[in-house]
């Protein structure tokens, strides 16, 4: 839990606000203004100081000389549960990821529930700490009902606000398919969500087309019954042979009612699927760094990026940061478009194809409309009071002029000054203010060193060796990069 030390009510003066036209769809920047927050929305925007009288005597005042306020960025696709793997990844396929990291491997025999909880809670205060306020959760790493509810005893501890998106999956153990619909239904009934308004139950499921349709039925049943607040699945095209289409949960009914359907990385998608999406207002994230780092590649999710926003996938593989992925994304997709005007038309770009704007959109306002909570994303008066507060002052941040560009093309984690979720601090002054983690620290080390022991004794057989990927397709190389003159490549 946290230390709050804060009351009902907050205002901040005198700060750079990033805020949200709804009519135009774009911010505007106000500056030298104020906020104020009351229990866990905003209030009220300031263009300049608050009037006297326009607050109560109760509301702590913050001088934000210097800040920029931004929205807290919303997180669409992560597994926060791996966080012990961190570093031994760094060099890896996606391949490999099934095999050595995911849900499907030995991370059943060896990862403990203590190790789940608090690699759960740990990659959700490390969100918190880059000023990430929501996050939808691909909770995949239930292994019995154990590991099921300390994981969601994480997300309940952790302050963020959680998508926890229940993953119902065939694994290698006892751990049954009806074991794991009982276990969803619980965790929707739980009573503590009655006193929890930041943490909703979802689905999480990737095997909508080998699955018996009644199953499914089954699924959808539980879905509507019980209110769930999300539905998610993995989806990737081309060679890598994983359905899930938006096509085809289209075909069964499950796009065209109120309930979100995220489909995440959809890296190699069709027209027909974007089709589906654009008509039904469902979503994609993008992971940007996630499918360089693994291979799912991109190639074509520059085309929907009317219907897509950006997140993390696996924070064990490298930094959590969201400014990071938009800047990331941002400066691969102007690479893209540049490079086909110049090799493909052999001129001369005059324009940039994409803005700093659009990026911080797709970390922001994209992502809440994804969840269908127009309530996030954005500052803007009756807006969850979700803020992620940067230090404009940092000697890589002065001498800024765009309040925008300076955080998504300037900032780094540690500009993150402050950061609130409905209205309560969660980290002040720099300052992680989560009660007892040093002693969370401690206890993750010992289980991330235990883990990763055991990780680098496993002898892992050659994934060619085990057949074709998922029955269908053949294994391949890359060319490795040579940075060594002379003998050898340095890798």
């Amino acid at each position: 839990a946290f230390d709050f030390a804060n009351g009902a009510s907050i205002l901040f003066t005198d700060a750079t606000i990033i805020t949200f036209n709804t009519s135009t769809s774009r911010t505007e920047t106000l500056y030298n203004s104020s906020l104020l927050v009351e229990n866990d929305r905003i209030s009220a925007i300031y263009n300049g100081s608050a009037t006297a009288g326009s607050y109560s005597n109760a509301t702590e005042t913050v001088n934000a000389t210097g800040n920029i306020i931004s929205p807290g960025f919303i997180n669409t696709h992560h597994h926060l549960w791996q966080t012990a793997l961190k570093t031994i990844a760094s060099n890896t396929t996606l391949g490999e990821y099934f095999q050595r990291y995911g849900e499907f491997g030995p991370t059943i025999q060896y990862f403990t529930p203590e190790d789940k909880y608090l690699g759960q809670l740990t990659g959700s205060i490390e969100l918190l700490n880059t000023g990430t306020t929501t996050v939808l959760d691909h909770a995949h790493g239930d292994s019995s009902n154990e590991t099921a509810d300390t994981i969601f005893n994480a997300t309940l501890d952790s302050q963020l606000r959680t998508y926890h998106a229940f993953a119902i999956h065939q694994i290698p153990n006892n751990y049954t398919i009806n074991d794991q619909f009982q276990k969803l239904v619980a965790l929707a009934n739980d009573p503590r969500l009655s006193n929890n308004s930041l943490v909703k139950v979802g689905l999480e499921f990737d095997a909508f087309e080998s699955t018996p349709s009644s199953v499914v039925e089954q699924l959808w049943n539980i879905v509507q019954t019980k209110d769930l607040s999300i539905v998610t699945t993995h989806t990737l095209g081309g060679p890598w042979a994983i359905g899930n289409t938006p096509t085809f949960l289209d075909s069964i009914g499950w796009l065209n009612t109120s309930i979100p359907v995220i489909f995440s990385h959809a890296s190699i998608i069709t027209s027909s699927d974007t089709a589906a999406l654009r008509t039904a207002n469902q979503y994609i994230p993008t992971t940007p760094e996630s499918e360089m780092h693994y291979g799912h590649s991109h190639p074509v999710a520059h085309l929907i990026q009317d219907q897509a926003s950006l997140s993390l996938d696996t924070h064990f593989t490298y930094s959590t940061d969201m400014v990071g992925q938009a800047r990331l994304w941002l400066q691969s997709l102007r690479l893209q478009q540049f490079q086909k005007v110049i090799l493909d038309d052999q001129r001369i770009s005059i324009d940039s194809p994409m803005s700093v704007e659009q990026a911080f959109y797709l970390i922001t306002r994209a992502g809440a409309l994804a969840l269908r909570r127009p309530d996030l994303g954005i500052i803007a008066a009756g807006a969850k009071a979700d803020l992620a507060i940067f230090d404009g002052e940092s000697p890589n941040m002065l001498g800024w002029g765009d309040a925008v560009a300076a955080i998504i093309l300037h900032s780094n984690v540690g500009d993150v000054e402050h950061v609130l979720v409905g209205g309560e601090w969660v980290k002040r002054d720099g300052k992680l203010l989560f009660h007892g983690y040093e002693g969370v620290k401690r206890r993750f080390a010992q289980s991330a060193r235990r883990i990763q022991r055991i990780w680098r004794e496993i002898e892992w057989p050659a994934l060619d060796s085990q057949g074709l990927w998922l029955n269908v397709t053949e294994w391949g190389y890359t060319q490795v990069i040579d940075t060594l003159r002379g003998e050898g490549t340095g890798y």
